[in-house]
């Protein structure tokens, strides 16, 4: 089924009201923004590698409150059980039974800090919830229900203690970015109202969480051609040729690359997606799924610039039919 033009205006329009009401608490950062908002909107979940203080929490909060959602965080540490963040049944005496306690990960928009300083079985447990939206105790599912996000952070700079997440673990995630410090002009505003502690307490909301699973329905129905279809087929097939590379792109990953590309045409208002959406969402989409040889590595050669290799030589699409 087709997607009329005044349904993709209203979704650019909201979109962008979105982003606008965010960068009242993150500010500078539009880009991010577009890019997180993309992946809730495509029903994926968001690894950030970021050093600390560079606002992370702030952007979990004011993303939960524009969609009107419910926002929880997890400070992931090496002694954190797996029932510490899906929740636990414990026994009523009075009532002589079993109740489920939900943990943490039952919200909109869950902020897992420092999602490496837990132990593998731990980090096991949130990617399960991840990936199947829903948690099974003692035999009984719970689903966490939509829209469901999960936002975790890496801590670039300190690796003692920690456990690194397997590549194929990553491969969960449907973008991995940075926010980064802000620029001059930003960095000046947030110090000139340093004594506001919780720029995220001003966020209103600005659509219900009803309307953002209605923005994703809408989003899958953007037009792909089938040859942008094959343009992501090619590019998947050079990260699996690339002598620098030995992991490429997996299928899990293409299909989120394409997930990606509608959510994202959709948000500049264009009801099908163009070659320059599949180009703009590469470095986010891939550069956690693709693992440099060691031989790269120690050459100097970055997954970023073997990204931007694969894009300069496979040619994209130079006609597209209409939706």
């Amino acid at each position: 089924m087709s997607v009329a033009q005044e349904q993709v205006d209203w979704f650019k329009q909201t979109f962008d009201s979105l982003v606008g009401n965010i960068e009242k608490a993150i500010l500078g950062k539009e880009h991010v923004t577009r890019l997180v908002l993309t992946c809730l909107l495509s029903e994926g979940h968001m690894l950030l590698e970021d050093v600390p203080g560079t606002g992370k929490t702030q952007l979990a909060r004011a993303l939960a409150a524009s969609v009107q959602g419910t926002h929880g965080r997890i400070q992931f540490t090496p002694d954190l059980l797996p029932s510490d963040v899906t929740g636990v049944t414990i026994f009523d005496p009075e009532s002589r039974r079993f109740e489920f306690h939900p943990g943490p990960i039952f919200a909109t928009i869950v902020l897992a800090d420092e999602i490496n300083r837990a132990s593998p079985k731990t980090q096991a447990a949130l990617l399960e919830v991840m990936e199947e939206g829903r948690v099974t105790v003692d035999g009984i599912p719970h689903s966490t229900g939509k829209p469901f996000m999960v936002i975790a952070t890496q801590n670039p700079i300190e690796q003692a203690g920690t456990y690194r997440l397997p590549e194929a673990q990553l491969d969960r995630f449907l973008m991995k970015t940075s926010l980064g410090y802000p620029d001059f002009a930003a960095a000046v505003r947030v110090i000139a109202d340093a004594a506001t502690r919780d720029r995220s307490s001003a966020v209103e909301p600005v659509v219900t969480s009803q309307v953002v699973t209605g923005m994703a329905e809408l989003a899958d129905q953007i037009h792909v051609d089938e040859a942008l279809l094959g343009y992501v087929i090619h590019l998947a097939e050079a990260t699996r040729a690339h002598p620098a590379l030995r992991l490429g792109l997996s299928m899990r990953g293409a299909l989120a690359y394409v997930r990606c590309a509608k959510t994202w045409a959709a948000s500049q208002g264009r009801v099908a997606v163009v070659p320059e959406d599949i180009k703009i969402l590469a470095h986010p989409v891939l550069c956690h799924r693709l693992l440099l040889e060691a031989e790269a590595q120690f050459s100097g050669s970055t997954v970023d610039g073997v990204i931007d290799e694969i894009l300069a030589a496979v040619a994209p699409p130079e006609h597209r039919r209409s939706a």
